[in-house]
C-alpha cells in the first residue's frame, strides 16, 4: 500500500512540473515549438499561427504608427531569414535579371539630367569624416555610380565571402520580380508586424520591453559620427546572427529594412476590426514628411544603421515610407506565401 502511494504521489508530482512548464511558456514560444513539426510550409519557411492582434503603436513620438485593435491575420509561411546575396544570385543566373540600380537613369522619369549623370547606380552610406561634429540632415547619403546588390559600396566593391548577407540595393521592383520568380510575395504591413511580434502582443520590441544592443543589428553609440560596435557589427551582418523571435524568425529587428506590399499613409485607423487587411490604394498613399515623393511604400524591421538618437525603429511597430524605385545600402525583403 506504500509502495502504491508513493507511486501516485510520484505521478501527481510529474503532471504538476508539465503544467507548470506549458503555463510558463509565451505564446510565441509554444508557437515556436509547434511549428518545428509542421510540414504546410517549404524549406526555409516558418508557419506564423493565424490570430488577432494590436498593430501599431500611440507613442506620441510618431504618430505615423497610430495603432488599430482587433486585427484579425490568417495563417500563413514566412521566410525564416532575410533575402541573402547567394539567393538572389540563384534568381539573377536563372532569369538573367538586372536590378534598378543597375538601369541608367530614365529620360521620362529625368528630363533635365544631362546624359553622363544617368549612370546606373545608388545611395550609399558613408559616415562624416573623422573629428566631425555636425552634419546636415541626411547628408550621409551618396549616389554613387556603379553601387548595386553586387557591389554596395560602388564598382570597387563586391560581395565575395557575403553569400550569407542580406542582399541590399534592391528596389521595390527587384523584390517583387524575385516574389514572382520564387513563387511567393511580398508580406502586407500586417502579416509582417504579427509575425515580428513573435507572439508578444503589445511588447515594444520582438523580445520584450527591454532595449538590448546585443539582440539585434543595430547602431550603438552617436550616430553617424561613432558607432561602438557592441553588437559585433559596423554594418550588415550574416543572417542568423542574433537570435530568432519566439516564431522563430531571424532578424526581423535590424540588419536593413524589409520591403512590405502596402502603400504608406499615417497610422492604421481604417485596419481596426478587419481581417487581413492590407494598406491604402496607392493614390491615397502620402507621408507629410516626404511630400515630394508621392506614393510611397511601407518598409518595416529597421536596419543597422538605427540608433537610439536617431530613427529608433528597430520595433515591430515601427514603419517607415520608402520610395519604390530606391534601393540602399540598407533595405532587404523576406518573402511570404499563403497556406492553401
Amino acid at each position: 500500500m506504500n509502495n502504491y502511494k508513493l507511486f501516485l504521489r510520484f505521478i501527481s508530482l510529474l503532471i504538476c512540473m508539465l503544467a507548470i512548464a506549458i503555463l510558463s511558456l509565451s505564446p510565441g514560444a509554444i508557437a515556436a515549438t509547434s511549428k518545428s513539426t509542421d510540414s504546410s510550409c517549404p524549406e526555409g519557411m516558418v508557419l506564423i499561427p493565424g490570430g488577432t492582434f494590436k498593430i501599431g503603436s500611440d507613442d506620441p513620438g510618431f504618430v505615423e504608427e497610430r495603432s488599430a485593435e482587433d486585427v484579425k491575420i490568417s495563417s500563413f509561411c514566412i521566410d525564416k531569414y532575410e533575402i541573402t546575396n547567394a539567393k538572389f544570385a540563384e534568381f539573377v543566373k536563372a532569369t538573367g535579371y538586372v536590378t534598378v540600380a543597375e538601369r541608367p537613369l530614365s529620360k521620362e522619369q529625368f528630363p533635365d539630367l544631362p546624359d553622363e549623370q544617368r549612370q546606373p547606380g545608388s545611395l550609399v552610406f558613408k559616415p562624416p569624416e573623422e573629428g566631425a561634429k555636425q552634419v546636415a540632415y541626411l547628408s550621409w547619403w551618396y549616389w554613387v555610380p556603379g553601387a548595386n546588390w553586387q557591389h554596395p559600396f560602388g564598382p570597387d566593391s563586391d560581395i565575395k565571402g557575403k553569400e550569407n548577407y542580406p542582399v541590399v540595393h534592391i528596389a521595390y521592383e527587384d523584390a517583387i520580380a524575385y516574389a514572382k520568380w520564387a513563387g511567393k510575395s511580398l508580406p502586407t504591413e500586417a502579416q509582417w508586424e504579427y509575425a515580428a511580434r513573435g507572439g508578444l502582443d503589445g511588447k515594444i520590441y520582438a523580445w520584450g520591453d527591454q532595449y538590448s544592443e546585443k539582440k539585434a543589428n543595430t547602431w550603438q553609440g552617436i550616430f553617424p559620427f561613432f558607432n561602438t560596435k557592441a553588437d559585433g557589427y559596423i554594418g550588415t551582418a550574416p543572417v542568423g546572427s542574433f537570435a530568432a523571435n519566439g516564431y522563430g524568425l531571424y532578424d526581423i529587428t535590424g540588419n536593413v529594412w524589409e520591403w512590405t506590399s502596402d502603400w504608406f499613409s499615417i497610422g492604421h485607423d481604417s485596419q481596426a476590426h478587419s481581417t487581413n487587411p492590407t494598406g491604402p490604394s496607392q493614390d491615397k498613399s502620402f507621408d507629410p514628411k516626404k511630400p515630394q515623393d508621392g506614393a510611397l511604400h511601407v518598409v518595416k524591421g529597421g536596419s543597422y544603421l538605427c540608433a537610439k538618437n536617431y530613427c529608433s525603429r528597430y520595433r515591430p511597430a515601427a514603419r517607415e515610407s520608402q520610395a519604390p524605385d530606391t534601393g540602399t545600402t540598407h533595405i532587404g525583403f523576406r518573402l511570404v506565401k499563403s497556406i492553401v
